[in-house]
């Protein structure tokens, strides 16, 4: 099993955005958001990723099939003197539970080392578990907070970490 990770050019736009429908209808369980007037979730600051420095969207390829993607930014929530944040992480239910996820996420950490903010919903069990290992494996002295200023639709504080990512 071949895993990769792929910049998304412009010209590939349109498909990470029919992903991040897949995943926003996924993570809906967890924030409760509902779909706007058109039936779809969006994603505010989607063109951003190919109009503003210090954005990074990845495809996730799994043998050459789409399995998922990462998008790392550089707006911070809670941990100022972070260098990136991981902004969305998602991977296709097929994919899942074979390691396709952590590879994916040590590649992006790979790519760009530095100090990192990652949040997460805490209702969201299996991502609890998934970044609990990634995050540890990268950083064992990673610090982690609950954040109302960083809280999801729902009102849920969100656990955030800061962590250093080495190649």
């Amino acid at each position: 099993m071949k895993i990769t990770l792929d910049p998304v050019s412009v010209d590939e736009k349109e498909i990470l955005r029919n992903l991040m429908e897949k995943y926003d209808y996924e993570f809906s369980q967890y924030d409760n958001r509902d779909v706007n007037p058109l039936g779809l979730y969006g994603y505010d600051w989607f063109d951003c990723y190919w109009t503003e420095e210090g954005r990074y969207p990845f495809f996730i390829r799994v043998d050459g099939k789409l399995a998922g993607f990462a998008m790392v930014g550089n707006f911070m929530e809670v941990f100022q003197d972070a260098q990136y944040c991981m902004s969305e992480f998602f991977v296709m239910y097929k994919y899942r539970r074979r390691g396709v996820g952590s590879t994916a996420a040590k590649a992006v950490f790979d790519r760009l080392p530095g100090v990192w903010e990652l949040k997460r919903h805490p209702e969201n069990r299996g991502s609890v578990h998934f970044w609990d290992k990634v995050i540890a494996a990268q950083d064992p002295d990673f610090t982690m907070v609950m954040s109302e200023e960083a809280a999801y639709d729902d009102g849920t504080p969100a656990e955030v970490f800061r962590f250093t990512a080495r190649p």
